[in-house]
């Protein structure tokens, strides 16, 4: 090769890098314009978290509601069938916001990647609206589905509206977020489910207050009970609808898909002062200062890139993880999030046998109905402030030291440990003292949430590209959800194997075992903190 030809090589290797860094720098620049606490950034931080309070209360109701419907519909039953929901309807019930929720974020994940994060947002937030009312109005036909059925279908498309807010909260506050701060608000908004958790049976007792004597006279009047309990599930949604209509998609995502067609032209539009300097530099092949030529303010400045240096291409989802660096982060966050729900909602969609277990709900027979009901609303508040609510706000002020993996690394560490202790000695602890086994099973609420519940949901909206982080978060969230109908479809079956509820103390031996997976698959992904987004997947990945 001539001499000739390694200066124009040298020339075009330097004009790519100097071109990378610019672009770095304007993206930098944009993100740290969005990002300043303003009104702008409060009003969405209070539309993402009041999202997540919204989706927790309208998914975790379902226990004191499925409780209800035992009393409104099988009241006349005999023996132990006697105001229990029967098995497959209670497992239809609480297994259809799952599905919807599975499929609500791989499909609205990709589209929030390719229509744009709020308006896919907001159309997820009026699906959810309309269908938690007309879930509060099932009931049977005259011929045809019973209220469950009716009940299952419409929460499924309930599922499906609240699935769209996984990945795309997750998108929008990492977008905005500034790099010192992105994993505590992306950790404190998705912590507002906590509150959601608690707001659920708080709710029910102010409702159940109100109807206590018209119920304890004729327990069918618990019909209004359950319907205004799940009616209240659209308040918060209703409240923030203008706010999220209203939202804008951030810098980050703006310049990215502006910019997604010029990677692979030979001409690049280019509006800052620096860009233009660069432009005439590469121009003249040469890197040393061009002489200055007036240029009206409105034309373009053409990047001519030489022969040399290939035109950038921008890969496709299926070539950017194709590449085994890449999958093996995708399979990380997915498994690990999936290994966690197993768990997760294996216990909190039936926190009722944790509440029996600890002698706190009452006889179902003998007790008002009103009484009974309360008292589990009553379990399941001390259950959640306990362990879960601490323990999701310990992650939201330790992330940005601690670090997202080693969080998720002690969660999953501390969890193999504590379901094995329950699971070996279930019978042994609950025997001897409930004081015990609500202490280490409070210990496991607050690793659920100073662990990987927290950290599963902001790692995969950090360590993939911009115009992939929706649909990644919407798989790895997706894959939880279906660990979540593995557990109630599935594993929950088995709870009552050689009697009522004996075989729980296998579950939990089977979910530490999941634990351990996650445990394990947590070291295929890179840690975030203290890194911008594009530094975390290396921007330059997405080209070839």
């Amino acid at each position: 090769m001539h001499k000739g030809d390694n200066t124009v090589d040298d020339g075009g290797a330097q004009v790519d890098a100097d071109q990378e860094l610019l672009q770095r720098q304007y993206e930098l620049a944009q993100l740290d314009r969005s990002s300043r606490a303003n009104w702008e950034m409060i009003k969405k931080l209070t539309v993402c978290g009041v999202a997540f309070l919204n989706d927790a209360y309208d998914m975790f109701a379902i226990n004191i509601v499925a409780m209800i419907l035992g009393f409104v519909y099988y009241n006349d039953a005999t023996g132990s069938a006697q105001n229990t929901v029967p098995k497959k309807w209670d497992t239809l019930i609480k297994i259809a916001v799952q599905i919807g929720c599975l499929l609500g974020q791989l499909i609205m994940g990709r589209l929030g990647d390719k229509v744009g994060r709020t308006t896919v947002y907001s159309a997820g937030l009026m699906i959810a609206i309309v269908t938690t009312i007309a879930s509060a109005f099932s009931s049977s036909m005259v011929k045809g589905f019973n209220v469950f059925v009716v009940l299952f279908i419409w929460r499924v498309l309930l599922g499906f509206g609240i699935g769209s807010d996984y990945p795309l909260t997750a998108t929008i506050v990492s977008e905005y977020a500034s790099v010192h701060n992105r994993g505590k608000l992306m950790a404190a908004v998705f912590s507002f489910q906590g509150f959601g958790n608690v707001l659920a049976p708080i709710v029910s007792i102010i409702v159940l207050a109100c109807f206590a004597q018209s119920v304890d006279r004729d327990v069918q009047n618990l019909d209004y009970v359950w319907r205004i309990i799940i009616g209240v599930g659209c308040i918060p949604g209703v409240s923030t609808l203008y706010w999220r209509l209203t939202m804008t998609d951030s810098e980050r995502f703006r310049h990215v898909n502006d910019n997604e067609l010029g990677a692979s032209d030979e001409s690049i539009t280019v509006d800052s002062e620096s860009e233009k300097l660069l432009a005439q530099q590469t121009s003249t092949g040469s890197t040393s200062p061009a002489p200055e030529e007036p240029a009206p303010e409105s034309a373009e400045v053409a990047l001519v890139i030489p022969d040399e240096v290939q035109p950038r291409r921008v890969k496709t989802f299926a070539q950017y993880f194709s590449e085994w660096r890449h999958l093996k982060v995708l399979l990380g966050t997915s498994i690990a999030w999936f290994s966690l729900d197993v768990a997760f909602y294996g216990i909190n969609l039936n926190s009722s046998i944790v509440i029996g277990a600890i002698g706190f709900a009452g006889d179902i027979k003998a007790d008002r109905p009103s009484r009974y009901i309360i008292r589990n609303c009553l379990g399941n508040i001390i259950i959640n402030i306990l362990g879960s609510v601490p323990g999701y706000w310990i992650s939201v002020f330790t992330i940005e030291r601690l670090g997202r993996v080693r969080i998720q690394l002690l969660g999953f560490a501390a969890l193999t440990v504590l379901y094995l202790i329950l699971g070996f000695a279930y019978h042994q602890i609950l025997d001897k003292s409930s004081g015990a086994f609500i202490f280490v099973f409070s210990l496991a609420q607050l690793f659920q949430n100073f662990g990987p519940n927290v950290t599963t949901f902001v790692i995969p909206g950090e360590v993939f590209p911009t115009r992939f982080r929706s649909t990644a978060h919407g798989i790895s969230a997706a894959m939880g959800k279906l660990g979540a109908i593995v557990a109630q479809g599935g594993f929950l079956q088995l709870k009552d194997i050689g009697g009522k509820d004996e075989w729980i103390n296998h579950l939990l031996q089977i979910f530490a075992l999941f634990m351990l997976l996650g445990f394990f698959v947590t070291f295929w992904i890179p840690e975030s903190k203290g890194k911008i987004l594009e530094e975390i997947c290396d921007e330059r990945e997405e080209y070839y």
